[in-house]
């Protein structure tokens, strides 16, 4: 079971259920339909044990290797 929430765009306000820091990766597990969020730290940490038991692994880690445009004035 997918939900409307596992395909939401991760942002600035989305923390890592672990430590705090920035979340990057959304997983939805598969038996209950709970979400947890990883910073790209325990996302690998935990992705070997939690990723055959979820229904949903929304990664968005390639973020962090992203360069933002800076505007000159």
């Amino acid at each position: 079971m997918t939900t409307a929430v596992a395909d939401r765009t991760l942002n600035a306000l989305d923390r890592c259920d672990r430590c705090g820091a920035q979340a990057y990766v959304r997983v939805v597990l598969e038996s209950s339909g709970g979400e947890l969020l990883f910073c790209g730290h325990h996302a690998r940490a935990v992705e070997a044990t939690l990723k055959p038991l979820s229904s949903d692994w929304h990664d968005e880690t390639a973020k962090l290797h992203q360069k933002e445009a800076v505007e000159i004035d």
